[in-house]
């Protein structure tokens, strides 16, 4: 008898999701495991592969249970019922981990509210697959539907076969002095002796290609005690950066320098957490969908057609400072566009910076075309330090009018939110040449609004390209109602695979580290049975 399957359903943990006891599953043939039972195993052994840990399901022992009864003396029925029973449990389990994930998005994000998608079942689908003889059809009902999802799953494996590679064990040497600057960086044609384990790093990485008549192998040139930083490796390092969110110049300076010491388990850990955020984010909820990744400073218009996800456009974004203004997440409906639309500030931002600002440089007011608002709508564009008393006391709000100069620029997409979070037009658009686009106070400004703009007025009549820029450019501020409302998702990756290669981007705000510690916190403990 195998010890310890008395105990192995409560040490699992998993006795609250067991099987239904109107349709027990059979995983023994007669009086040993079956073909069904080994499968289970199997597919529980490979959590790891989808982000998921093999342990939370007790699949090391699982499967030593199931190895041993295939082989000892039939089990006692009772027995034989409680690993049914804990196969059961761990399969349902797993796929619901698979499908919702292990931690729920509002317990790393509280003020996140999002469209419950339809609730899966577990056990109908363990069931089902079951009775086809074939219970990875259940694990591919529980994955999400999104080629970005496999495509992941592929840089996770590739990244965990790099976690002991040789390249990442030798320490480097520091950086050398900039000529004449107090500042260490790797520029061209400057000689280093770490850029051995650069080429080898970049190599396994696949930034850098070996030479058609062998590796690669950067040797000291003549009358030089180092070897060179030359072209072909510049060409590798702006590879890399431009996976990892850099400024793509070929210098190694601090920020790509900090990306080249993360390591491959660093980056898997990334990824496991990338397909952590991918089972929330209802990417096929509906026809259209407008998606912004906060660490990528990216948005994307979709089209759903079918099981396929096409893009319809897409472009920089500028979110919020990282240091006190982010961007919140955010799931919800772009139902209007306002073209030439007011700026009404914000009460924090008027306490913190324009009205001491106005108070400072009073030809502000006229500069930028501010005007005060009453309570009962009244505006009034004659400042006064008693009315900016009262902006501060709540009484007056201010507002910049629509200009060349406006805050929110020609166009805003309204999206109705707790926050006042929303996408809008710049005249800064010299940011949007930055790697790193954290400037605003919280909206999103958008590279491309005409494409953004054209996107969600499909299907509005009489909206062409011409006419919303028209409408930027000239007239009174109008507000055009969308008939079927576009779905916005503020979303947080900071790992992707862009035309087939992984992408990876700083934690901005820190929520991967905050997702990763109640990841951690929630892991049960490894599970043993006794031998016999």
């Amino acid at each position: 008898m195998i010890h310890g399957l008395r105990a192995l359903p409560i040490a699992l943990g998993l006795c609250s999701i067991g099987a239904r006891a109107d349709v027990p599953l059979r995983w023994f043939d007669g009086v040993r495991p079956g073909t069904q039972a080994r499968a289970a195993v199997a597919l529980l052994a490979d959590a790891g592969s989808h982000g998921l840990d093999p342990r939370d399901y007790g699949a090391p022992v699982l499967q030593r249970a199931v190895d041993e009864a295939a082989v000892a003396a039939p089990l006692p029925q009772a027995a034989a019922e409680r690993l049914q029973q804990a196969l059961t449990a761990a399969m349902q389990r797993y796929l619901q981990d698979l499908h919702d994930g292990r931690v729920a998005p509002a317990a790393v994000h509280p003020r996140l509210s999002t469209v419950q998608p339809p609730p899966f079942d577990a056990a109908a689908a363990l069931r089902a697959a079951f009775a086809l003889q074939d219970l990875s059809l259940a694990v591919h009902q529980a994955e999400p539907p999104l080629p970005q999802y496999g495509r992941l799953r592929a840089a996770l494996a590739a990244y965990r076969t790099l976690q002991d590679h040789a390249a990442w064990s030798r320490p480097w040497p520091a950086l050398p002095l900039r000529p004449g600057k107090p500042v260490r960086a790797l520029e061209p044609d400057m000689a280093w002796e770490g850029l051995p384990v650069l080429a080898a790093r970049l190599m396994a990485l696949g930034d850098l290609t070996a030479p058609a008549d062998g590796p690669a192998v950067v040797a000291p040139v003549p009358a030089r005690p180092q070897p060179v930083y030359d072209a072909r490796l510049v060409a590798a390092v702006r590879v890399f950066q431009q996976r990892h969110g850099l400024p793509v110049d070929g210098v190694i300076g601090r920020g790509t320098w900090s990306a080249l010491q993360v390591t491959p388990g660093q980056r898997a850990r990334q990824l496991e957490l990338a397909l952590e955020r991918l089972r929330w984010t209802p990417l096929m909820e509906g026809p259209r969908m407008i998606v912004v990744n906060i660490p990528e400073f990216m948005l994307r218009a979709y089209e759903v057609q079918g099981d396929r996800i096409l893009v319809a456009a897409q472009m920089k974004v500028i979110v919020g400072q990282a240091l006190d203004t982010r961007t919140p997440l955010i799931d919800e409906q772009l139902r209007s566009i306002e073209f030439k639309p007011y700026w009404n500030v914000p009460p924090s931002i008027a306490r913190r910076e324009l009205v001491p600002r106005l108070r400072r440089d009073p030809a502000h007011w006229v500069r930028e075309g501010f005007e005060f608002v009453g309570v009962d709508g009244r505006v009034d564009p004659v400042l006064g330090d008693a009315k900016l008393q009262a902006v501060l006391a709540g009484h007056l709000r201010l507002r910049q009018r629509p200009g060349p100069r406006n805050a929110l620029g020609d166009i805003k997409f309204v999206f109705p939110n707790r926050d006042a979070i929303y996408l809008h037009h710049t005249p800064s658009v010299q940011l949007f040449e930055r790697a790193r686009r954290d400037f605003s106070h919280g909206c999103i400004r958008v590279e491309l609004p005409v494409a953004l703009a054209d996107f969600a007025l499909q299907g509005v009549s009489g909206w062409t390209d011409e006419r919303i820029r028209q409408a930027m450019a000239n007239g009174p501020s109008s507000t055009v109602t969308l008939d079927q409302p576009v779905r916005v998702l503020i979303t947080y990756g900071t790992a992707l695979v862009k035309e087939g290669r992984p992408h990876f981007f700083d934690d901005l705000y820190g929520h991967d580290r905050v997702l990763d510690a109640a990841l951690r916190q929630r892991m049960r403990r490894p599970i043993t049975i006794e031998s016999p």
